[in-house]
């Protein structure tokens, strides 16, 4: 779509909804920001634009007559799209995008793009160090903490743009289509957003949507929805498996990650000669290392890149040794399959700090993975009794309610014994006490460090 010219709503005035507005200002259309929450700040939401260009913006509800004369929609990730005022758009006939079918049309260059419902953020960090290593243009961008849209003019023809893309911002694609796309396995999470696991993993699957014979798609063989996915694509499909020798594929065999690709078998990397650790993180360099082989980066560059790679914030994040007790901030772990890795990472009795906003998850696989591993769950926020009720049904009673993770951190600190371990895992996600999981994480980190 030729946007110059066109009066365009973005909806939702956090920072993707910035960086959409600052895009279509740069391309000559006529930007109007709207925020469902009638207390925003208007004039501190404009001065967060670079403020180049003329700007509407309102709050609280939406003109009718403004509404009548928009040419085009464009959702921020945390907009539903099944709530009344979006179905309204619909109805209405207008295109309705998200922030990356903006970044995608008005981008140029290469795309690869990292979803799934864990291990996207290090996986997209770790293929962006590998491009950024083999490459002089590109850009790590997407739902890894960068607005696609904040860089979408500054790429070229030769520009390569790593993108982390969330079920969010799948729903709202129409001609997004990576060289490579990445799924990494799909397990529940969003339901509040979603409903139910059908829709979550059709969302997830769009990724592929439009892609061509000549791309490629990564899947992890040992999930099994994807597994099934992977029988009849258009992209060409690379399985990588943590578990089983694949004849086509990268696969983990001991300690030895190989290629196993057209018919030749190369021996990649050893798990020792890696700085992350964890089967879940050797999955992760599996993926990301495919991708890049599949983007035409030689295996002796990808090799490089990944042994050098160290772990990304909040994730298994090592904080601090305080009396004989180790910190470790894996905020990141915001669904219960994420925060096993966490727990499964784990080498000495654990005290869990767990608990957050209520995604309408299922807690019970998580208690399981505890496995006599954990001493104390110390639980805070929406969910807190929730999880707690699904421990003591389980046979886990030693729980502990605090009102916030101060509070925790400090019964921690209290309860644990020289040579335990305190992990920050919630299984939940953080808003409602947090703005983000980065927030969240920042906020332990500073906790333990206040610890005597």
């Amino acid at each position: 779509m030729e946007l110059h010219n066109k009066k365009v709503l973005v909806f939702g005035s956090g920072k993707s909804g910035i960086g959409a507005a600052d895009l279509l200002g740069a391309v000559g259309a006529f930007p109007v920001i709207f925020d469902g929450n009638s207390q925003i700040d208007k004039e501190q939401v404009k001065g967060r634009t670079n403020g180049t260009y003329p700007l509407e913006i309102y709050a609280g509800e939406l003109p009718e007559e403004v509404q009548e004369n928009l040419d085009l929609v464009v959702l921020s990730p945390g907009v539903p799209t099944d709530i009344p005022l979006v179905q309204s758009f619909y109805h209405q006939g207008l295109p309705v995008w998200g922030e990356v079918e903006l970044a995608y049309q008005t981008g140029k260059g290469e795309v690869l793009a990292v979803t799934g419902t864990n291990g996207k953020t290090t996986t997209t960090a770790l293929l962006g160090k590998i491009m950024e290593d083999a490459r002089s243009s590109v850009f790590v961008v997407g739902n890894i903490g960068t607005p696609y849209t904040s860089k979408a003019l500054d790429m070229t023809e030769d520009s390569v743009t790593v993108a982390e893309i969330s079920s969010f911002q799948l729903e709202t694609i129409e001609t997004f289509a990576p060289k490579v796309s990445a799924i990494l396995n799909i397990t529940e999470d969003h339901l509040n957003r979603h409903h139910t696991m059908e829709e979550y993993i059709r969302v997830k699957e769009l990724i592929v949507k439009n892609q061509k014979a000549e791309d490629f798609c990564i899947l992890n063989y040992e999930d099994e929805v994807l597994r099934e996915f992977g029988k009849d694509l258009i992209p060409r499909v690379i399985y990588f498996s943590s578990a089983r020798p694949l004849k086509e594929g990268v696969y983990l065999e001991g300690d030895q990650i190989i290629f196993h690709i057209n018919g030749e078998k190369i021996p990649f990397v050893k798990t020792g000669e890696l700085k992350l650790l964890g089967l879940h993180n050797y999955e992760n360099v599996m993926a990301a290392s495919a991708m890049a082989y599949c983007a035409g980066v030689p295996l002796e560059s990808i090799k490089k890149s990944v042994c050098a790679f160290t772990a990304v914030p909040h994730r298994i994040e090592y904080v601090a040794e305080k009396n004989g007790v180790a910190y470790y901030n894996d905020s990141k772990g915001t669904n219960p399959d994420a925060a096993i890795k966490g727990i499964q990472a784990m080498n000495r009795p654990t005290l869990l700090i767990g608990g957050g906003y209520d995604k309408e998850s299922s807690y019970d696989q998580w208690i399981r993975s505890f496995d006599g591993k954990v001493r104390y769950l110390v639980l805070i926020g929406q969910t807190k009794e929730k999880i707690r009720d699904a421990a003591q049904r389980l046979g886990f009673t030693n729980c502990i309610l605090c009102e916030d993770l101060k509070e925790a951190v400090q019964v921690c600190a209290e309860k644990a014994n020289p040579g335990d371990a305190v992990l920050l895992s919630p299984a939940c996600a953080s808003w409602g006490q947090f703005d983000n999981y980065e927030q969240r994480g920042d906020c332990f980190k500073e906790y333990v460090r206040e610890l005597t």
